[in-house]
């Protein structure tokens, strides 16, 4: 299985939702499709207090968390959004940063990037862009952003060293980070880090908790915490259990 596979699998996963509005990772039926792991996976509804029109618009239901909440966002700031799908995390921080402020969305999926442009127009967001490229691979200059978002998207990236390393890259110095993620608690099975639905539905991408932290220090960063966490139901017969974390860090 290589990396190529894995991005593929993933794209066709979530253009597909772009096209459906059906979420793979929504309040009544997780992150997958029946039989699946990631289909026991659950989630509350994380922006009920979200504005109104960005729900409707821009919630496809894919996140495992709330980053914007501890991202410390302020008015004037430059952010940008990794995986970001629809474009929900993306309005939400730009009604922080203000007129003033910017947030760019890249997502990898061209149908999330075409959706979310869409709903660009439709509420009137003038402080947003959105741009197709990889997290590994951002098309974003370096240290020019003050605070980089993701929610339950490094997960389905192969190379999660480089990963961070590109969000190392892109922030200014004093910038941070805030992303929720799925990391295991135990290891998971090397045969289903190859099953491919599993990876699209967030699962078998995941790193332990431990490793995933320890990449994000070895990329550079500092005062690496975990600030909100959330453990998912271990199912019966599997040697690991999920957890959503959500983790910050400065440059």
């Amino acid at each position: 299985m290589s990396d190529r596979d894995i991005k593929s699998a993933v794209k066709e996963k979530y253009g597909q939702i772009a096209k459906t509005s059906s979420s793979c990772c929504g309040p009544t039926c997780g992150c997958g499709s029946d039989g699946t792991i990631a289909a026991s996976i659950t989630l509350n509804d994380l922006y009920q207090n979200a504005d109104t029109e960005i729900r409707e618009n821009a919630d496809l239901g894919l996140g495992c968390g709330t980053p914007t909440q501890f991202a410390g966002l302020a008015p004037g700031m430059t952010v940008l959004d990794l995986g970001s799908g629809a474009g929900i995390d993306v309005f939400l921080s730009a009604r922080e940063v203000g007129p003033k402020g910017k947030v760019i969305g890249v997502d990898m999926t061209e149908e999330m990037v075409a959706r979310a442009r869409a709903n660009q127009m439709k509420l009137g967001s003038t402080n947003t862009e959105f741009r197709l490229g990889e997290i590994e691979s951002l098309p974003v200059e370096s240290d020019s952003i003050d605070r980089v978002i993701s929610n339950c998207v490094i997960n389905l990236v192969p190379d999660k060293r480089r990963a961070f390393g590109e969000i190392f890259r892109v922030l200014r110095r004093g910038g941070s980070f805030s992303v929720s993620d799925i990391v295991s608690i135990g290891d998971i099975p090397d045969s289903l880090r190859k099953d491919m639905e599993e990876w699209a539905g967030s699962v078998s991408g995941a790193l332990a908790r431990e490793e995933y932290l320890r990449i994000i220090r070895e990329a550079g960063f500092k005062d690496v915490s975990v600030v909100s966490e959330r453990s998912f139901s271990q199912e019966p017969g599997i040697p690991f259990a999920l957890e959503s974390v959500t983790v910050r860090g400065t440059k």
